[in-house]
């Protein structure tokens, strides 16, 4: 009586093509952030970095990537955070309908901070042709 000593690979490859179609749904899911209706405005893409992500929701409050803190905390923190995350700059978005009184302290505590440059995140306009 011989033995099969063969390694069945097709209920293997059925796990891994499962596996493969469950994180292809689930990434675009888990990458979230805060939920904000960003401006529209019209400029040319950039390539999509890492780097800090700021942002300022309708209500006013500031979240560091998802993070919400206060105005004193963000003051006190920005620096050390985008020394040690921010290798590809500090991102800054903010809702469409937030005020400039909201978004101008932010702006103010990066430019304080020694990052006077920060990228403000935009949703480009349609245009149709």
């Amino acid at each position: 009586m011989s033995v099969n000593s063969e390694i069945n690979v097709v209920s293997l490859i059925d796990v891994m093509m499962l596996l493969m179609i469950v994180f292809m749904i689930a990434a675009p899911m888990m990458q979230g952030g805060v939920d904000v209706q960003l401006a529209r405005a019209e400029g040319q893409p950039l390539e999509a970095k890492g780097g800090v992500v700021v942002t300022v929701d309708r209500e006013g409050t500031i979240f560091i990537d998802r993070q919400a803190v206060t105005l004193a905390e963000f003051e006190g923190s920005i620096k050390a955070i985008a020394d040690r995350e921010g290798r590809d700059g500090v991102f800054v978005r903010a809702d469409g309908r937030t005020t400039m009184d909201q978004i101008a302290p932010v702006l103010a505590a990066l430019s304080a901070n020694g990052i006077p440059q920060a990228g403000l995140v935009f949703e480009p306009v349609e245009t149709r042709r």
